[in-house]
């Protein structure tokens, strides 16, 4: 009779006291029913017209066959069942890991809903790694800070748009008992709305326990502050991750579209602070040194990892944020990606500022493409050697060998005159004579050994054995050193790189520059790098000494010229980095720091700042038991320093003028709340304008962001 209650007993919302209180009440409903019958049928049935009799109606014998015990209960039962579910779905029902998380294990972490860092949104204004840029959010950036790029093989070179494409890796995974969706919006506020707008949309849900599918869609539409910057970013996608019942095979999965446009307006005539005589102006209405040009990127691709696990399964039953994590004993992986990439400039207007320094197929027009798709495979074994017993790893090794088979496409276009029916008419040239393919094949090893709980060593090395990039490594060895909670721990490390140079550097072809057969060789990277981490003070310190040979980067062929060409430096540079971060909470109140301090004998080539700091003081209250809210301010700062170039139609920053401009904080005042699933917050970028200077610049020619009422807002939904 209980079989159905019995399958909802089996459900993890249902107790067994609850079962037990619905047992009884549908007992004593029944009770109540059969010592009420005899009263009921004795009743008379209300009349409208009350000087009227009505003949009585016996109900119990008109009403049809009589329902048994069981039947009645069974009745009861369904419309309890029928009536709406009274579970509070919250964000401990989802769980979120990524691809990295995974390397090792299948472990899933808490979804985060805090408030921590909810206020720097942009990936260009990330505290630990700021980024210089044109001017906006969504144009051409790099690195503030010195950061070298850990990677060996073929390298277009394109890239100035980095940090707004969303890569395979980017990607967060899910596992969830509950639909869960997240939406995201920040604009300007009152005053010049469209500035800056960007939205972002997450959904995901388990379509079985074990399967977890997802779509993410992405959009930067901002106006911007000065002329021509109205960017139009967008990142969409779909992702997949599955687990067999088993817990022996993984897969994860995504199929991701960019279409990143950023327009070319080539700076103003003027630099507007650089000699302080202008102060008050309309971005609007000064005249810019292209009025019609435009940079386009797209990056399309199919990404499929799968992961099996042979012999042995081990289960780590970690704390209980972290729940159970499925260690195996040997692993085979095979990764799949299929990338398609489309680097697109256009010109429709003359260089009447002499933008360019060269025409060789038009002066007017400009329409440089190129294409590239790449085939990536790549193969691994993984072998774990532990003890049986797992309530902490050690004494583990592990050893990874893999192969990574790589196939590239490469074509370049441009517009160029050709003759039609005896008239000169511009059309698309392939100027990379066809097709050009690459191939490399890349041997890969990964080494770690877990002494105790207190000590590891981890090796990565990586040599291109065949191809393009023939002679190209990158060896990494890291030894971690724990004291315990209190007393934190220690990473040593260590790598040396060696990779060919870009394409870009020799072997392009473009309206405005031409570089082939460049006399460019490999650069040569050698590091060494101590870090301590002490999470219960929540200090860190690192810091990193980088000798680097055969330095490439771009330059002005005179000084101060616009005609740029790929450079290598002939001697080596020294180039030593210190950071720290370090917070403090006292009370409602809220201390970060973190500094930079970087010094290089080369300063004029690595064209970055010796000191960086960024500041935050926050109190945060909860109010009337519900409302999160805290109350803070931002504080961005870095030394002057030789600023770099920028250089239109290939998009990169290179070192023209020496120009070094006067440096002011930022500062950005913000509050932000948590009501219930909703997220908000209101700042004022750079609030301190016009107190000490009318703006400021990070690159040559290109005024940064005025001063800036934003407002953010995060929806989270669990249906």
């Amino acid at each position: 009779m209980f079989n159905t209650l019995e399958k909802r007993m089996e459900a993890p919302e249902w107790s067994v006291s609850r079962l037990m209180v619905k047992r009884t009440a549908y007992l004593l409903v029944l009770l109540l029913t059969f010592a009420l019958q005899p009263v009921m049928a004795q009743m008379r049935p209300y009349s409208p017209n009350p000087g009227q009799t009505t003949p009585i109606n016996d109900t119990a014998r008109s009403a049809g066959r009589k329902l048994s015990g069981d039947e009645l209960l069974d009745t009861l039962r369904k419309r309890e069942e029928d009536k709406r579910d009274t579970v509070i779905y919250t964000s401990k029902f989802v769980k979120i890991t990524n691809e990295y998380l995974l390397k090792d294990s299948t472990q899933v972490f808490p979804l985060d809903t805090g408030l921590n860092g909810f206020e720097n949104y942009s990936p260009i204004n990330q505290p630990r790694s700021p980024r210089i840029h044109l001017g906006n959010l969504g144009l051409p950036q790099r690195s503030l800070l010195f950061e070298p790029q850990k990677s060996i093989g073929l390298d277009v070179g394109m890239h100035s748009l980095d940090a707004y494409v969303l890569n395979p890796q980017d990607i967060d995974y899910y596992r969830t008992r509950v639909a869960y969706t997240r939406l995201f919006y920040v604009g300007g506020a009152f005053t010049n709305p469209t500035a800056e707008q960007v939205f972002r949309a997450i959904h995901t849900q388990n379509l079985k326990p074990n399967w977890n599918v997802g779509a993410i869609f992405n959009t930067i539409g901002s106006r911007g502050y000065h002329r021509r910057q109205n960017v139009g970013h967008l990142n969409a996608g779909v992702f997949s991750w599955y687990e067999s019942r088993s817990k022996r095979y993984n897969m994860l999965a995504n199929l991701l579209f960019n279409n990143l446009k950023a327009p070319e307006n080539g700076s103003y005539t003027d630099n507007l602070f650089a000699t302080g005589a202008q102060t008050s102006f309309n971005r609007y209405y000064e005249n810019v040194r292209l009025a019609s040009s435009n940079l386009n990127q797209r990056n399309n691709g199919l990404y499929m990892k799968q992961y099996y696990y042979l012999g042995r399964i081990d289960t780590l039953h970690a704390n209980d944020k972290e729940g159970i994590k499925i260690l195996p004993t040997q692993r085979l992986s095979h990764t799949f990606y299929y990338n398609v990439r489309k680097y697109r400039f256009t010109q429709n207007e003359q260089d009447t500022y002499r933008v360019f320094p060269d025409a060789y197929f038009s002066n007017n027009l400009s329409g440089d493409s190129v294409y590239f798709r790449n085939i990536h495979n790549e193969f691994s074994y993984s072998f774990y050697l532990r003890g049986k017993s797992v309530s902490f790893v050690k004494n583990e090794v592990k050893l990874d060998v893999g192969l990574t088979d790589d196939w590239y496409t490469f074509k370049q276009y441009v517009l160029d005159s050709a003759v039609v029916n005896s008239a000169y008419v511009l059309q698309k040239r392939n100027v990379s004579n066809g097709a050009q393919t690459y191939h490399n094949i890349k041997l890969n090893a990964k080494f770690s050994y877990r002494f105790s709980d207190r000590v590891g060593l981890d090796g990565d090395f990586q040599q291109v054995a065949q191809g393009y990039n023939f002679g190209d490594y990158l060896y990494d060895a890291r030894l971690t050193l724990s004291g315990g909670e209190r007393a934190g721990r220690i990473i040593l490390g260590a790598y040396v790189q060696n990779n060919k140079a870009p394409l870009i550097y020799t072997n392009w072809v473009s309206n405005h520059y031409i570089f082939r057969n460049t006399d460019i060789g490999k650069q040569k990277t050698n590091s060494l790098s101590f870090n301590y981490i002490n999470d219960k003070l929540q200090f860190d310190v690192k810091a990193e000494y980088f000798l680097i040979n055969g330095y490439q980067y771009f330059a002005s062929v005179t000084p101060g010229g616009i005609d740029v060409v790929p450079a290598q430096l002939g001697s080596a540079i020294n180039m030593l980095k210190i950071s720290a971060g370090k917070t403090i909470n006292v009370g409602h109140w809220r201390f970060e720091d973190y500094f930079v301090y970087q010094k290089s004998d080369y300063q004029s080539t690595l064209r970055t700042p010796e000191f960086y700091n960024y500041a935050s003081i926050a109190y945060n209250k909860l109010f009337f038991r519900v409302l999160n809210t805290t109350l803070g301010v931002n504080i961005r700062y870095n030394t002057p320093y030789v600023a770099p170039s920028y250089a239109i139609g290939i998009s990169q920053f290179y070192n023209g003028p020496e120009v070094t401009f006067t440096s002011y904080p930022i500062i950005t005042p913000y509050v932000k709340a948590t009501l219930y699933r909703t997220n908000l917050f209101l700042q004022y970028d750079y609030a301190n304008q016009g107190l000490q200077s009318q703006g400021y610049y990070t690159v040559n020619r290109y005024p940064m962001p005025d001063k800036q009422l934003k407002f953010g807002v995060s929806w989270t939904f669990y249906n």
